[in-house]
């Protein structure tokens, strides 16, 4: 796979661009070894989402459902979730961080994703995200064959979509529609080697065949009473039902003992995601298949091996393997339900394990539907597509067995029964030209770059939040803090000015540099030009930082104070980022996989005890307020008093002592009860309560000067 030059074009595209990508290709291509190898070496921030339990299980993610906490009801575009207008989200702040912060969304067996369902992720994305863009601007890459199983839609669910959509089909999707996307499918069949079994299946898959294609696959027509034993063959059912009863039915020919075998569940493992029975019946001579690959490190077994149980025990299950007949002593494995999350110490998303299910790897395999053999691979199946209802069972029940030879039908089978969906052709039509030229390639290549610049030397979203915080301010303690407020007025202005207006006339000349350039990240003069813009913007953004680290805000109400430290936070944490990633680039030269993992590395928000920590640095360091604090020790240690006070009595705080009398005191140093008095928002029954201990606190950093200010303490 080394030199498969379309997953040459696919890692390029992911990694150097921000194309979106459909990654596609016959059955055994190796789509699946692509995501473990891109999981592995991207520097990317990416979530892996599949559409049904098992796929994301198999895919080493969560389904699309579960991540976006999204109703099974359809989604109409446009309205409110599945028509509920109460519906809600509660995202907690981690995941908002993961959605906020991903570069790249992996979405596997695509095939089987509904249109609105896409559209929906789209919805979440943008609204969350706070970015108009589709999917509010994160990189797709959707993992699948169009021409294996379809999406599930009922009949009524579609009454309603069809009214929006022309298909169920995921590339129907608006938001799709929207945006444009580069098909890569793969070549190289992996899983069958015979040339002509592998021309025939792509007649099936396509839809092309003719007399000869038919009569060759009814060649391996064998009649039931003409089988010699079907020792080793896996049935290949349409129906759930079917595949229960023959299962059922060959363990009841067993005139032997059955023994069963609970799994383990802990914590959090949803049944529809169970990969195995949670209560595995079995017997001596049961055939039976693997439903995970050996972990051993000595491959014995790979997730769909076929095998038969040739002795059987309380603690013990031993399998003789098909086909090369070796035996295995069986021991249980174990898989996880996990869900995202963000690590404290590498800041990287990694999965947290929220259920595990342990279970022997085995499940009863006389018989199994197709559905739930998309992915596996048979050396001997007897497939029954006679009642084939939907467009590409055929295909993937073929597609299933290495060879030819390995198959048996169990019925002859007509045109008919290889469905066919003109949308599906039609899109394979259209999509089937798309691979992009290498000039298109290194287009893409120098837009991503240039987008990336754009994100480090654009700072329209710093000044937006700066607005935003000022408003609070100016609408809520303008009398209050009225110095603070003109400091960060004039800041805004400063920022407009030497840093928006800059930034847009940069753009200007590195958009010239990278049109003219063949590699920009060997391009000297760009390079260079990139080196001296990160010194002037990361010192042009310290005043900022600088005054964000002197302010002092405390307020009374509870809601204020949440809507400011949020705002304060969401301000503080951009401002942290740019200036990090512009020190970065000035040290390393813009390189757009380096750029692109350090930036993964500052994307998340810091933990509340970290804050704790930086304010605690603050404080030791006595960091000079502006001109409404007069002594920031007394302030500091009022505000602390204040704060236990009210604990201890059990009331709000502002009952113990307004914020602008604390204020008040940290200008003027009154000497007795009676000066306290004349302190604004200090009245009798303050003093007779409190009046002695605020004095007591005031004396302890009272160093008089003429006019009763003090210094610093």
């Amino acid at each position: 796979m080394n030199t498969n030059p379309e997953l040459e074009l696919a890692n390029t595209l992911i990694g150097q661009t921000g194309t979106n990508v459909f990654l596609t290709g016959k059955a055994g291509t190796g789509k699946t070894t692509f995501l473990r190898s891109l999981v592995k070496d991207s520097p990317k921030r990416m979530i892996i989402l599949a559409p049904t339990g098992i796929a994301a299980i198999n895919a080493g993610g969560m389904t699309i459902h579960s991540f976006f906490q999204l109703p099974f009801a359809p989604y109409v575009p446009g309205t409110a979730f599945g028509g509920d207008a109460q519906y809600r989200f509660r995202f907690g702040r981690e995941k908002l961080n993961i959605m906020r912060s991903i570069d790249l969304l992996v979405i596997d067996e695509i095939s089987m994703v509904r249109a609105d369902l896409l559209d929906a992720v789209d919805d979440v994305l943008r609204r969350f995200r706070r970015n108009d863009r589709p999917f509010g601007g994160v990189q797709l890459l959707l993992i699948g064959d169009v021409q294996q199983l379809p999406p599930v839609v009922k009949s009524e669910e579609w009454q309603l979509l069809s009214e929006y959509y022309d298909s169920p089909y995921f590339f129907s999707s608006r938001a799709l529609r929207e945006t444009s996307f580069c098909t890569i499918e793969l070549k190289t069949v992996y899983r069958q080697n015979d040339i002509h079994f592998l021309e025939l299946l792509n007649a099936v898959r396509e839809n092309r065949c003719t007399e000869k294609e038919i009569s060759m696959l009814n060649s391996r027509y064998i009649p039931e009473e003409n089988m010699i034993g079907d020792k080793g063959y896996i049935r290949l059912t349409t129906h759930n039902l079917q595949a229960q009863q023959i299962n059922r039915m060959k363990m009841d020919e067993l005139p032997v003992e059955a023994y069963t075998f609970k799994a383990a569940i802990e914590g959090n493992f949803p049944e529809y995601s169970y990969p195995t029975d949670l209560e595995l019946e079995l017997k001596e001579g049961a055939q039976v298949m693997f439903v995970k690959n050996d972990i051993s490190g000595e491959y014995r077994y790979a997730n769909g091996t076929i095998g038969r149980v040739v002795s059987l025990s309380e603690q013990n299950i031993k399998v003789k393997i098909d086909g090369t007949g070796a035996e295995v002593d069986v021991q249980e494995a174990e898989w996880t339900n996990a869900r995202y999350k963000l690590d404290k110490e590498s800041k990287e998303i990694v999965e947290e394990i929220e259920g595990t299910f342990k279970q022997y790897p085995l499940k009863l395999a006389w018989a199994i539907t197709v559905h739930k053999s998309q992915g596996l691979t048979f050396d001997k199946a007897i497939i029954d597509v006679s009642a084939a209802f939907a467009h590409g069972q055929a295909y993937v029940a073929l597609s299933r067995c290495r060879t030819l030879e390995g198959v048996v039908l169990n019925a002859p089978i007509g045109p008919g029964v290889v469905i066919s969906d003109r949308v599906i052709d039609r899109f394979n039509n259209e999509t089937r030209n798309s691979n992009p030229t290498q000039e298109q390639c290194m287009a893409m290549r120098k837009s991503y770059f240039g987008e990336l610049l754009k994100q480090l030397f654009g700072f329209g979203r710093i000044k937006m939040l700066l607005v935003h915080y000022l408003r609070l301010l100016d609408e809520y303690l303008y009398k209050i803090y009225p110095a603070q407020i003109k400091l960060y007025q004039a800041e805004v202005e400063r920022l407009g000015k030497e840093l928006c207006e800059v930034s847009i006339k940069f753009e200007n000349q590195y958009m010239r540099l990278l049109s003219h350039s063949v590699d920009c990240e060997l391009d000297k003069m760009l390079q260079d030009r990139i080196h001296s813009a990160t010194r002037y913007f990361g010192d042009t953004l310290k005043p900022l930082q600088e005054l964000m680290d002197s302010t002092e805000i405390e307020v009374d109400n509870k809601e204020l104070r949440k809507k400011l430290d949020e705002a304060w936070g969401e301000l503080s944490d951009a401002v942290r980022i740019k200036s990090a990633l512009l020190e970065f680039v000035f040290d390393n030269g813009f390189q757009v996989q380096d750029f692109l993992r350090k930036r993964s590395v500052l994307s998340m928000r810091e933990k509340d005890s970290e804050k704790v920590k930086k304010r605690e640095k603050k404080q030791k360091k006595n960091v000079v307020a502006n001109g409404d604090i007069g002594n920031i020790a007394v302030y500091r240690a009022l505000i602390g008093w204040r704060k236990e006070e009210a604990e201890r009595r059990g009331v709000p705080v502002y009952t113990i002592l307004q914020q602008k009398a604390i204020l008040g005191l940290s200008n003027c140093f009154p000497a007795d009860e009676r000066e306290l008095l004349h302190i604004p928002y200090i009245g009798k029954k303050c003093v007779e309560k409190y009046g002695k201990i605020i004095l007591e606190i005031m004396a302890q950093y009272q160093e008089r000067s003429g006019n009763g200010i003090s210094g610093e303490g």
